[in-house]
């Protein structure tokens, strides 16, 4: 069975820094792309970042570029999104999802198959 499990969401003060945890397991997590989604209330969910495991490319939308960073630990089989200089507009839910290549921006949702049950970021001003 696949798994994602996501953790690491909080409240946190603008400025402030957090890394979001996604667990994998059920698939073959070396051939995976595993990508970073977020859902603002009222907004469509929109693909942030990915890594494609096996090459270890990185994408970014570009409203992230600069201050999110993806990374992922084979060993844990785990994927991390580092974000820093938080802002009030990243106040969102932040799910990932797995596909067997990375698409990130805001049709990408449709093409990823398994989803994580998301976590909340609450950034306040």
């Amino acid at each position: 069975e696949v798994q994602l499990v996501e953790s690491g969401g909080g409240l946190v003060q603008a400025g402030g820094s957090l890394r979001l945890s996604c667990a994998a397991s059920g698939f073959t997590f070396d051939s995976a792309a595993i990508g970073w989604f977020r859902q603002a209330p009222g907004k469509e969910r929109e693909g942030i970042s990915c890594i494609s495991r096996g090459d270890g490319g990185t994408y970014y939308v570009n409203d992230v570029k600069g201050r999110f960073t993806i990374s992922s630990d084979t060993a844990k089989n785990t994927v991390y999104l580092q974000i820093n200089t938080l802002k009030p507009e990243d106040t969102a839910v932040y799910y990932c999802a797995a596909n067997v290549a990375c698409l990130v921006g805001g049709a990408a949702a449709d093409f990823y198959r398994y989803w994580g049950q998301g976590t909340q970021v609450t950034v306040s001003s």
